[in-house]
């Protein structure tokens, strides 16, 4: 039988006047109840002025009681409550995708009675490193860090100071290049390459053929999905010709680094592949900072009957578009959007790809967790490189393709 609430949290205030103190995971185990509900148990009882909340900790508002009934004074903060030794996460400024991360790692580094000092870079090259620096200066014990990395540039600028950090570091949402100066740093990331898989399975199945890619190319997600993207289209007999463009015209490097890329693009085959032939044909680079992708254009020069969309605000213009020039979706036109942080909530809810974004940071808070608990003096752990696989969640925008 169910305890009844009232009796719970008065256990939960026992608990308290006798320790002081509780960490909410604790707390849980004791009372043989989800976490979830316990820290709504705190949540209403230091709403109603009963006890004191930290970062995933309980404290009393009332002296310990003692022994024989005497009482002594609450103890001070533990580690990990208010001012105490924390972990710095870092990440860029407007950036809603990596925002889902961080709260995925909050809940993990809360419960072990973490407090998370949150540092947000602003969009500029080079912005992560002061900070890096702010947070240490503050004496955070470890790091989780999602660099923005427009270009493959700014990746390099960041591998002298980010890998030679004297606290342990965890990349987020990151995959730093093989043998680069961060190869041997823990990360944690979606495979993107699975996602677009899923993305490309789905419409083949529907009876597409003919398939275009509106991507972003300014992070590494997107450098990602684009390379996945043009190496499964090319490997797959179904699909009949495939482009990629891009979904945005803010959506490109600097000018350098973009100009650094298209080179190592060019140069890395030496005969015209159909790969290569198809990136070059469908690229569909603006001709300036203002000129707007044709991916309408596109679509209809190419005769595509579906897309996949990087990222979700993208996607969700370019279907008005569409819809705007007389293109039905899904009854015309199919779109996948990559992302889905925001894709169900379109006039036409999209389908899109999921990463596991909450995930990521759950798993990237744990890893690091794993490294701060180790004991002094002990052989380091081997590095980690986890990757956490995308979902497919349909909507209304996809449908059979028209014969």
């Amino acid at each position: 039988m169910r305890e009844p609430v009232e009796l719970r949290r008065q256990r939960i205030l026992a608990v308290l006047r006798s320790r002081g103190s509780a960490r909410v995971s604790d707390l849980a185990a004791e009372l043989e109840v989800s976490v979830v509900t316990v820290r709504r148990d705190v949540e209403e009882l230091a709403r109603a002025g009963k006890l004191r909340r930290g970062h995933g900790v309980a404290r009393s508002i009332v002296p310990v009681e003692g022994a024989g009934g005497a009482t002594a004074a609450v103890p001070g903060p533990r580690p990990g409550e208010d001012g105490a030794p924390a972990v710095g996460l870092v990440v860029p400024e407007r950036h809603s995708y990596l925002f889902e991360t961080l709260h995925g790692a909050r809940t993990v580094l809360e419960e072990a009675g973490m407090r998370i000092a949150l540092h947000i870079a602003p969009a500029v090259s080079g912005g992560e490193r002061p900070m890096v620096e702010r947070a240490l200066a503050s004496g955070v014990r470890g790091l989780l860090i999602a660099p923005r990395w427009r270009g493959q540039g700014a990746e390099e600028a960041d591998y002298g100071w980010l890998g030679s950090l004297d606290v342990p570091t965890v990349l987020m949402e990151r995959r730093p290049r093989p043998g680069s100066a961060l190869h041997a740093l823990d990360s944690v990331c979606s495979d993107h390459w699975y996602g677009v898989h899923l993305a490309v399975e789905h419409l083949v199945a529907l009876g597409h053929r003919r398939i275009v890619l509106a991507a972003r190319d300014d992070s590494p997600t997107a450098r990602a999905v684009r390379a996945a993207f043009a190496a499964i289209a090319a490997e797959r007999a179904e699909i009949e010709d495939w482009a990629v463009t891009l979904s945005s015209p803010d959506a490109v490097p600097e000018p350098a680094e973009r100009s650094r890329a298209e080179h190592a693009e060019r140069s890395e085959h030496g005969e015209r592949s159909r790969t290569e032939h198809a990136r070059e044909s469908g690229r569909g680079r603006p001709a300036g900072p203002d000129a707007q992708p044709d991916v309408l254009g596109l679509v209809r020069a190419r005769g595509a009957t579906a897309a996949l969309l990087h990222g979700d605000t993208d996607a969700l213009m370019l279907v008005q578009r569409f819809q705007e020039a007389g293109i039905r979706v899904p009854e015309d036109f199919s779109a996948v959007a990559y992302d889905d942080v925001i894709a169900a909530l379109g006039s036409t809810p999209l389908t899109a790809v999921a990463p596991p974004k909450a995930e990521v940071g759950r798993a990237a808070a744990e890893l690091l967790l794993h490294r701060l608990r180790r004991p002094a003096g002990e052989r380091p752990a081997p590095v980690r490189r986890i990757e956490l696989l995308p979902d497919l969640q349909v909507r209304g925008s996809t449908g059979p393709a028209n014969s």
